[in-house]
Formats: structure tokens, C-alpha cells, sequence
């Protein structure tokens, strides 16, 4: 296994992500650009749910470029520009996520490179 989980306890009290992954050493790495919501063609959908899938869809392309996975995710930095969000965000990186547990922080923002954007996500990522 490439990546070890630590867990002191505090994440299962919040949600689905590890306190802290190790890589294995001689990995190949992957750091992400803050990700939006944002079509190809450059739309932005009004709605947050619809936003966060595309996010992450978003990266999930990244990573089959790179030749990875979501397994291969070591650590997640998401950007909300509203707290009343979050549900939402979450069903859909559950969904996206499933049983992967990456470190993980979600942060609220007052403003993304755009008014429209209302989540951004960055991945660090890891593979042989």
C-alpha cells in the first residue's frame, strides 16, 4: 500500500477523511491548481451541488492523466464560499470519494477568483 493512514481520533468527530497520510517514499507526485466547478467551454452552474461535481470531475480527470486514482489522494484543501454549503459538498465527495479517506480540509472563503465560483478544490496526490 502506498499510503498509510494516522488517525489521532479528532477527523471521526467531523467526517470521512484520515488526520493524516503517509506516502511511501519513490512516489511519484501530483499537486493540483485550485479546481472549480467550470465546464470545458467555461460555464459555471448556478448551484453548489451541481458545481461541486463538476469540481470534482474535474479532478478526477487530473488524476487518470497522471495515471491515478482517488486512492492515490493524499490530501484534499476545499474552498467554500458559504458554510451553509457544506451538506451539500459533502453528498457529492462522498459519492465521488467513497470509502477513500485522504486528509482533508475544508475552508470558508469570502471570495474565489470569480463571483460565480462558489467551490474550489486542490488534491495532492501520490503514485508509483
Amino acid at each position: 500500500m502506498a499510503h498509510t493512514p494516522h488517525d489521532i481520533g479528532v477527523a471521526k468527530h467531523i467526517g470521512r477523511y484520515s488526520d493524516a497520510v503517509e506516502a511511501a517514499p519513490g512516489l511519484r507526485w501530483l499537486y493540483s491548481a485550485g479546481t472549480p466547478g467550470m465546464t470545458k467551454t467555461g460555464e459555471v452552474p448556478a448551484d453548489i451541488e451541481s458545481q461541486s461535481r463538476l469540481a470534482w470531475e474535474n479532478v478526477l480527470e487530473l488524476l487518470r492523466d497522471a495515471g491515478m486514482t482517488t486512492a492515490d489522494l493524499v490530501k484534499v484543501t476545499t474552498s467554500l464560499i458559504d458554510a451553509g454549503d457544506i451538506p451539500a459538498y459533502a453528498r457529492v465527495r462522498t459519492a465521488m470519494l467513497g470509502d477513500v479517506r485522504p486528509a482533508f480540509m475544508l475552508q470558508i472563503v469570502s471570495q474565489l477568483v470569480r463571483p460565480e465560483i462558489r467551490v474550489e478544490i486542490e488534491v495532492i496526490a501520490a503514485a508509483r
